[in-house]
């Protein structure tokens, strides 16, 4: 399933060069966000970073061998990642699990793209984002399997330096979807009923919503 507000952001986004690191830091927030136990930034860094723990956990039990090779990455002005990779498995042919949290300046086209169509207010500068993510790639090595990939994420802008004042927007996104060579209904079946049974945790109108969704992303008209 994927969201249909997906934004594409383009090389006019400011963001820092990365910068490698040896070690894990306990987190990527700036000092200003850091510790802030209660606020969004802080929870769901911590809940993307234990959920790259668990998802990698699971592929390496079901490779039974393979492991994953780390990378941490960092940015002089606040944010960072970590990049895990597991590579000629028996399993897997690559497997990708990455986290990132990250800050810049996004440009006021992609700002009003990011909002929906709908919206027409112009910002007047460059609008302050903060971004933090997990994403997923899966190639197995059996043909018959099929591919997977997931992305969540959840983003805020705040008031430009010109434009003081100016409500700060925040929203989550993401998705999931299965590409298979050989299309068995078993694995559709699957995939499908384990996306419906998480919206059906919070809105039973969530999965045929969100599903459409998906569906006038991906169909090709």
């Amino acid at each position: 399933m994927n969201s249909n507000r997906v934004v594409k952001v383009k090389a006019t986004v400011s963001i820092e060069k990365e910068t490698p690191e040896t070690e894990r830091p306990d987190t990527f927030l700036r000092g200003n966000d850091d510790g802030v136990a209660s606020s969004v930034r802080f929870r769901f860094e911590k809940m993307i970073r234990e959920a790259q723990d668990t998802v990698c956990n699971a592929i390496e039990i079901a490779d039974g061998g393979g492991k994953f090779k780390e990378d941490v990455w960092s940015r002089p002005g606040g944010g960072g990642g970590i990049s895990r990779v597991l590579q000629d498995g028996a399993v897997w042919e690559k497997a990708g699990v990455n986290v990132s949290v990250v800050y810049g300046q996004m440009p006021p086209d992609a700002y009003r793209a990011a909002k929906g169509a709908a919206s027409n207010d112009q910002k007047p500068g460059p609008i302050p984002f903060f971004a933090a993510g997990i994403s997923s790639v899966l190639h197995p090595k059996n043909p018959f399997a099929p591919t997977l990939h997931f992305n969540y994420r959840y983003f805020e802008t705040d008031a430009p330096k010109d434009a003081p004042g100016a409500p700060r927007q925040w929203w989550f996104g993401g998705g999931t979807d299965l590409t298979p060579a050989y299309i068995f209904e078993d694995d559709v079946k699957h995939f499908h009923s384990v996306q419906k049974k998480a919206c059906d945790k919070f809105d039973p109108t969530f999965y045929p919503r969100f599903k459409k969704w998906c569906d006038d992303y991906f169909y090709i008209k």
